[in-house]
């Protein structure tokens, strides 16, 4: 039997193993009760939009919302809304086409290639052509960060990223990995809403207990606290190990007293505090850019996300990236944030209105 062969039996079979995993995951109760705070969280931000416009609410089905004010019906489940269209939703969710229309704009995206997900020889190559350190990551149907390893720079954590991202898309993107901090820009019909930097899940050490035993605290933290914590708990998932490794840490490492421990290099599974205000940052560059970036794909209400070392000025002159059009964004970093609230959904159903004058 060949070695490619035996290689890509082994690449199926790991994801195979991830995808059990997923699936005992998604079924504890704790990520129900975390998925209907989100739910409840949605429905107060859209009751509190509704009541500042003088519009009312309506449970139409399950987390399913009907706003209407003033003749203007708005349809809303969590985070998505009637604003876009399934096919635009759909667009968004294919990578590398995204990364097409934005390159088409001359917008900057990551150099990247599109791999099967047993393909190592291929997903190796672009790594040894670039030079460059990677993220791998589904290239089509996912979101929130799932199936993504980041900095791959050998051969083995290439296959083990492989098997993680195969386990939830058959076809990966292999890219280079971009510095900078990682800013959430909010648009609604072309028109900058709000700015978030988000930064990556960090947790501060006591010297006394394990990484492990710090999750466990934090998580219950957030148990406890809910929504006002944190969306979501930290994963100990492939990243987290990865990122933790490439400190020389694990899980059962008892770091030192006051050191700050960055878990993963991906932003989503951190907490209110690590959303910060960053409107004031932003260059006109970055702002119109972001805006086009939306206008490119067809996005009405647009997250766009994109990565910078510095965001004052434009993303050419400080090596930056878009990385993401979401057209189903998140609301909940534009709330909770270490600075204060930006009330989102109210701009969005004000703006709303009065396009309809």
């Amino acid at each position: 039997m060949s070695l490619g062969v035996t290689s890509r039996r082994l690449l199926r079979a790991s994801s195979s193993y991830y995808r059990i995993r997923r699936r005992l995951y998604h079924r504890t109760a704790t990520k129900v009760e975390i998925a209907a705070r989100r739910t409840r969280f949605y429905r107060d931000v859209w009751d509190e939009a509704a009541t500042a416009c003088g519009g009312v609410v309506r449970q139409i089905g399950g987390p399913i919302l009907e706003i209407t004010c003033d003749g203007v019906v708005l349809r809303t489940r969590t985070n998505l809304t009637s604003l876009d269209d399934p096919l635009t939703v759909a667009l968004t969710e294919n990578k590398p086409l995204v990364y097409r229309l934005l390159a088409e704009r001359g917008l900057p995206v990551p150099r990247h290639r599109v791999v099967k997900a047993d393909d190592l020889a291929g997903a190796w190559g672009f790594v040894v052509a670039s030079g460059a350190t990677c993220v791998v990551k589904p290239a089509d149907g996912t979101s929130g960060a799932i199936g993504i390893t980041t900095g791959v720079d050998g051969k083995y954590e290439m296959a083990r990223a492989l098997a993680y991202g195969g386990a939830f898309g058959r076809e990966l993107l292999v890219e280079e990995q971009v510095e900078g901090g990682v800013y959430r820009l909010l648009y609604f019909d072309g028109e900058l809403l709000d700015a978030v930097l988000r930064l990556p899940p960090t947790l501060r050490a006591d010297g006394v207990k394990t990484v492990e035993q710090l999750i466990a605290i934090e998580n219950a933290r957030r148990l406890r606290l809910g929504i006002e914590a944190s969306q979501s708990l930290i994963k100990m998932d492939h990243e987290l190990r990865r990122t933790l490794a490439a400190e020389r840490r694990s899980l059962k490492s008892v770091p030192t007293s006051g050191e700050r421990i960055q878990l993963k290099n991906i932003v989503n599974d951190n907490a209110r505090d690590e959303n910060v205000s960053a409107m004031e940052r932003l260059s006109r560059e970055v702002v119109a850019a972001g805006a086009e970036a939306a206008e490119a794909v067809g996005v009405r209400l647009a997250g766009v996300d994109i990565i910078t070392p510095d965001p004052a000025v434009s993303l050419v002159d400080a090596g930056g990236m878009v990385l993401e059009i979401n057209a189903a964004p998140g609301l909940y970093y534009h709330y909770m944030k270490r600075d204060g609230r930006t009330p989102v959904a109210t701009l969005v159903l004000q703006r709303l209105l009065s396009s309809s004058l």
